[in-house]
């Protein structure tokens, strides 16, 4: 069979289409790495911009880089005037944070003299990626603040702050303490990478255009906003406050395994053993406490006794989505801004993809087969 007839798996599942050094994902291990330091050691120590620069600019810093790497990206933060008022009309129309972020990304490219990515040097390539992935945050704050008919986009409190601080800062409108500050780092950092999903792939394809940082961001962007892909967390929440009390949750998840519906929040596609970011997420919850954190931890548990039974042979486990969503809620991050916060993170790991893909000319061009 030629090159040409050869017919991948469905869902391209287990098929490999590129290399990177970016990181891996070990399902059979349960584990996963950025650049070979393990992604949930990175989370614990709660530094997202060392994260970001490890990923991005392919180095882990020391204190003095880290620093000067967080006032680097601070720096192009608040976008220019001309997005400002896209935010404007995108939140009281659109009505949906990433949909509003989208509609900002190519202003934000055109106000920054943005180009193909085709036409760049690696330094000039880089800054669009830090510049786009720092302003995101604050841009997909805006949307919310706009639709609640707050300042899209007040003054930072603190010059050079850290991205979770000033994220929730503006999401919450409150002054955020220490410890919701490094319970919301460790998920962002978890969340930077995790192998060749959907939305990346999906970021790397447009990338072997040629095409601009802003247009592969968005398109990551529209892969994400699909219920299967980053959707779930909302939907794990759900299903919490259907169950409401310990006492209906075996009655509730026996309803909906019998039902066939799915269980949001638990199995992974690759991951044959527990998630390693649920058990981190997990730890990061029952530090932050609260009834709503032992309501997860015993829906957990019930859950997974009903799935092996209901499908013996198969591992079924709880999942990212599950806890990340406890964690942000415990955070003070709205259930509609779920999603979104998932993006300030999976933004940076696609800014990495991006310029990883641009360095090859070779379009991603595959065939199909056609059906009668």
């Amino acid at each position: 069979m030629s090159i040409t007839e050869a017919r991948a798996p469905r869902g391209l599942a287990g098929l490999v289409v590129t290399e990177t050094a970016i990181g891996d994902v070990l399902g059979a291990e349960g584990r996963y790495h950025y650049r070979g330091h393990d992604a949930i050691e990175l989370a614990r120590a709660a530094d997202f911009e060392r994260a970001w620069h490890l990923v991005v600019l392919g180095g882990l810093p020391d204190a003095d880089a880290t620093a000067r790497f967080r006032a680097r990206t601070a720096a192009t933060r608040v976008p220019p005037p001309a997005v400002r008022e896209v935010v404007a009309t995108a939140a009281a129309e659109l009505r949906d944070p990433l949909r509003g972020l989208q509609t900002a990304l190519p202003v934000l490219s055109a106000a920054r003299g943005g180009r193909p990515l085709y036409d760049l040097t690696e330094d000039e390539r880089v800054e669009e990626a830090l510049a786009i992935a720092s302003a995101a945050p604050v841009i997909l704050a805006a949307c919310h603040r706009a639709e609640r008919g707050l300042d899209p986009f007040p003054p930072a409190a603190v010059p050079a702050e850290g991205t979770a601080a000033d994220y929730l800062r503006r999401v919450t409108g409150r002054e955020p303490d220490d410890t919701v500050v490094r319970a919301l780092s460790a998920y962002l950092i978890a969340t930077i990478d995790h192998g060749l999903n959907a939305s990346t792939f999906a970021a790397r394809v447009i990338a072997s255009t040629g095409a601009d940082m802003a247009s592969c961001v968005a398109g990551g962007l529209g892969a994400l906003s699909g219920p299967l892909h980053g959707g779930a967390p909302s939907r794990a929440l759900d299903a919490l406050d259907a169950v409401g009390t310990p006492d209906r949750i075996e009655p509730f998840v026996r309803g909906e395994l019998t039902a066939g519906r799915r269980l949001m929040g638990f199995g992974h596609a690759v991951y044959r053993t527990a998630d390693p970011r649920a058990r981190l997420l997990r730890e990061v919850a029952l530090e932050l406490g609260g009834p709503r954190v032992g309501l997860a931890v015993e829906y957990e548990r019930i859950a997974e006794r009903l799935l092996a039974q209901h499908r013996p042979g198969r591992e079924l486990h709880v999942n990212v989505e599950f806890y990340a969503a406890v964690v942000l809620e415990r955070c003070g991050i709205p259930r509609e801004m779920l999603t979104p916060t998932f993006a300030v993170a999976r933004i940076i790991g696609w800014t990495a993809h991006v310029l990883e893909q641009a360095r090859d000319p070779k379009i991603i061009r595959p065939s199909s087969r056609y059906v009668a």
